[in-house]
């Protein structure tokens, strides 16, 4: 049997199996180390952690540095390419004609064994029982990451009831607006983000104990009311601080996101109150919700001209980092003339009014309407200038998303240009409504 005939023969189930036995390890491993480190150049950091990994499993014996090899090795190829471009040269200049023809003879006498072998093969397969091809196996849908639990027939999600630590309303209050600050709870309703703060359990550390262990398997993570953490990593026979957690901060949601093991140790640099959540209701309700808010805002984003020549990925990471707000109310301000900037918004549903005062102390005339896919609040944030007119909604139920000053910076650093061009919009729009 031939080898094509045997891969055919492999059932998608060990398929599957050796993805997510052989495969997925690595990737995980190497995601959770990129977005520790957060790379300048991602494809050169990924490419030197899967040489030294496999340099820690030939042995130590090797003396030359990865960068060492990568070099040696390139140089090498380079060589070889030279060499054959010399070679098929001075083939070109001595044989000439005779190159060709001899190709041709060549070409001709594999066909006749080619046929030969044809015929032997049809002869083999006449004499043998002709056996029962397996099904073509099931398209098998992309997975959504390289982490994400495998549901399937042997291993089904089951009704979840979420567990519940009675709080004060003190306590709500300060863990909401802990959670409001981390992008992974944005996409929550009033029932979920209340379903979650009861979930959280109260633990107090003391300094110098550890909360979380390198390596091992990740069962929650927490959200840090007061106090503080260092997050320690495991690098040539040393502990390496990468990262310091501060009030408000969370900290283990990596291992619960990518199904991986922890990444990091993380000790209590001061006496600290944390709040707890398991990892079965982070999956249920917010690992689920924010995939599901991702689909959705990147759907929508596609459709904004501005975000039309970004790709998925890029699209993907901005609709992560996006907050949605509904404003149920008509007149209901948004961004009021004269103030710091802080947000960019897009409007997803219903409409909002631009009203501009020319002079101090004069009725605000309306300048602009902005509708579903339209964009505001972006100058302040290029410019680091007052707010230049108000936005209030003029219909009701006005859905909007939003960006802080920050994120902006961080993601829509790269389309300034593209932000200050379009800007001349507002001037055609101020000049047409105070009949300049």
């Amino acid at each position: 049997m031939s080898d094509r005939s045997q891969i055919f023969n492999r059932s998608a189930q060990e398929h599957l199996m050796y993805i997510q036995e052989k495969v997925n390890p690595v990737l995980e491993a190497l995601v959770t180390a990129v977005l520790l480190e957060r790379p300048d150049d991602p494809s050169f950091f990924m490419l030197r952690w899967l040489c030294e990994q496999t340099k820690s499993l030939d042995g130590a014996e090797q003396g030359r540095t990865t960068a060492g090899e990568i070099e040696t090795v390139q140089a090498e190829i380079k060589r070889l390419q030279e060499r054959k471009a010399e070679l098929l040269g001075i083939l070109g200049q001595d044989l000439g004609i005779d190159m060709k023809s001899e190709r041709s003879t060549k070409v001709d006498d594999e066909s006749e064994e080619e046929e030969e072998e044809e015929e032997e093969e049809e002869e083999e397969e006449e004499e043998e029982e002709p056996e029962e091809l397996p099904e073509p196996p099931r398209a098998i849908r992309p997975r959504q990451s390289v982490s994400a639990e495998a549901y399937g027939a042997w291993n089904k999600k089951e009704a979840f009831s979420p567990p519940v630590y009675e709080k004060s309303a003190e306590q709500k209050e300060r863990i909401e607006k802990c959670l409001e600050r981390n992008f992974l709870f944005h996409a929550l309703d009033k029932k979920d983000l209340a379903t979650i703060i009861l979930a959280c359990q109260e633990k107090l550390v003391e300094p110098g104990e550890t909360v979380i262990q390198e390596g091992d398997d990740g069962q929650s993570m927490y959200l840090i009311e007061d106090g503080k953490v260092e997050c320690y990593k495991r690098q040539n026979e040393e502990d390496k601080l990468v990262k310091t957690c501060d009030a408000g901060d969370i900290f283990g949601e990596l291992a619960l996101l990518y199904n991986c093991p922890r990444a990091a140790t993380v000790i209590c640099k001061e006496a600290s109150t944390l709040w707890e959540l398991d990892r079965e209701t982070f999956n249920n309700i917010v690992k689920d919700a924010a995939a599901s808010k991702r689909e959705m805002l990147s759907q929508f984003l596609k459709e904004v001209p501005l975000f039309s020549s970004i790709d998925e990925y890029e699209l993907m990471t901005i609709a992560d980092a996006m907050k949605v707000q509904l404003l149920e109310e008509e007149g209901t301000t948004v961004i009021k003339q004269g103030d710091v900037g802080d947000c960019f918004f897009i409007v997803m549903e219903g409409e909002c009014a631009a009203m501009k005062a020319f002079v101090e102390g004069q009725e605000p005339q309306k300048v602009m309407t902005h509708k579903v896919g339209d964009y505001f609040g972006e100058l302040s944030l290029i410019s680091n200038a007052p707010r230049a007119a108000s936005v209030a909604t003029s219909t009701p139920n006005v859905q909007l998303m939003s960006m802080d000053r920050k994120t902006f910076k961080r993601l829509l650093g790269p389309m300034v240009d593209i932000l200050r061009r379009e800007a001349v919009r507002y001037d055609t729009h101020v000049s047409s409504s105070s009949g300049v």
